[in-house]
């Protein structure tokens, strides 16, 4: 009995009738002639009342329903969720659909409303966009099921309690794995190009002409042929690209919903991935006030996968960074010259002064590419109109905080040191952009 009262709800159409013959019976007192047609239409309300309860509770399970989902959701990505619905009475029904949504979404008001033919099955699509890593757990479907009568609801409570996890962004990995493939992010004037360089990769042994230069010659051959023989190198196919990410309070700020962090592990998951399909190794080092997890250069197939489970549980540390601890790890993890990107966010130049010593050390030692956020909010504060003088104060006052970051790209510069200044959003393509840009030049 308790399960029955729990299922049943009361359609608005109910009230509506109920309160108009509540109405007609007080007329009734004053035009007695109606008394008898309210009378009347009383029980015949009654009764289709009871006929609906009969056409909805005469099947113990007149509804069945599922829900689809994929294995695991895209960070920052419409991820497609399905619900799969079907009549069994003998008469149309009307259903308002409430899926338990997990609650990192925070959607309450989803209603979906379908009209199901006899015999006849439904497949409801939505999709959701998390903005967060982690685990989302799905509850049961809610399934509101009224007949034509329209005067109660029955309530079927359909599927299982599920959950998906959460990854970055892979939707994202294979977009511009694509594109990149076919050099359609390559920006204007940046093209593939194949040259001749002075790294440990040996290609031949060739006669010395003018032009060659003289460090190359090999005297062994030399000695052997009675002519002037040089070593001819070509650049390494097999590159080492590593993303150094910040986990610091810094990266802990919010874009649209998704913190910086988020940001830069979908860009670092899709740098690494292109880097292996371009023949190059990818690794990976997150970081804070210590090294909270590393993963050497590969670029074996399954690798994408391990980058993939160490990005999964990353969390922002409430810690200041430490860059001192970061180049010693560097140091002593990676020998060959590689190309660092690093992800982090300088606010202020005198956060990336107390810094640059260490960057400066790193960028001796490999090819430093430094990654910062620029404050997109504070960009639409600065391209809106001052109404009053304090709106003036604040504008002045973000003019300074957008000066100095164009500042610290300028000093960065300055120490050869190269860096990209971009809003959240356009951080995964010019990144990528860059990295293509390097490549081509032949700079690591």
């Amino acid at each position: 009995m308790k399960a029955f009262f729990r299922s049943l709800f009361i359609h608005p159409r109910f009230f509506l009738i109920g309160g108009s013959l509540v109405g007609l019976f007080i007329i009734s007192y004053l035009f007695s002639f109606l008394f008898p047609v309210v009378v009347v239409g009383t029980l015949g309300f009654i009764l289709i009342f009871l006929l609906d309860l009969w056409m909805l509770y005469r099947f113990p399970q007149a509804v069945t329903g599922s829900r689809v989902l994929t294995e695991k959701f895209s960070n920052g990505d419409p991820n497609p969720v399905e619900i799969h619905l079907a009549n069994l009475y003998p008469h149309n029904v009307y259903l308002s659909v409430k899926d338990e949504i997990p609650f990192q979404f925070q959607i309450r008001d989803q209603d979906i409303s379908v009209i199901l033919p006899p015999g006849q099955q439904e497949i409801i699509r939505y999709e959701l966009t998390p903005v967060a890593r982690g685990e989302y757990h799905f509850g049961v479907i809610n399934v509101f099921v009224a007949s034509p009568l329209k005067m109660i609801k029955r309530r079927y409570q359909l599927g299982e309690p599920d959950m998906v996890p959460t990854y970055p962004s892979f939707v994202q990995m294979r977009k511009y794995q694509l594109v990149a493939i076919s050099n359609r992010l390559t920006m204007d004037g940046i093209k593939k190009i194949r040259r001749l360089g002075n790294s440990s990769e040996f290609e031949q042994i060739k006669d010395y002409v003018r032009g060659d230069d003289y460090r190359t010659i090999n005297w062994k051959a030399t000695a052997r042929t009675g002519k002037l023989m040089v070593n001819q190198f070509t650049d390494e196919k097999a590159q080492n690209i590593y993303c150094l990410i910040d986990k610091s309070r810094g990266m802990k700020m919010p874009f649209q919903g998704m913190t910086l962090l988020d940001y830069a592990i979908n860009a670092s998951l899709v740098l690494i991935n292109i880097a292996i399909r371009k023949s190059d190794k990818g690794g990976l080092v997150t970081f804070a006030n210590k090294i909270h997890s590393y993963l050497p250069a590969s670029k074996k197939a399954t690798h994408i996968q391990k980058v993939m489970e160490v990005l999964y549980n990353q969390e922002t540390r409430f810690l200041e960074s430490d860059y001192h601890r970061l180049y010693a790890f560097t140091k002593r993890s990676i020998s060959h010259r590689s190309l660092l990107v690093l992800f982090t966010n300088f606010e202020t130049l005198n956060a990336m002064r107390r810094q640059l010593p260490y960057l400066k050390m790193l960028a001796k030692n490999h090819l430093l590419l430094v990654v910062f956020f620029e404050n997109t909010e504070l960009r639409e504060l600065l391209s809106s109109a001052p109404q009053n003088i304090e709106d003036m104060y604040i504008k002045t006052i973000g003019e300074g905080f957008s000066f100095e970051k164009r500042q610290i790209v300028k000093e960065l510069e300055t120490h050869g040191i190269a860096s990209i200044l971009t809003p959240p959003e356009n951080l995964t393509i010019n990144s990528v952009n860059k990295y293509l840009e390097i490549k081509a030049r032949g700079m690591i």
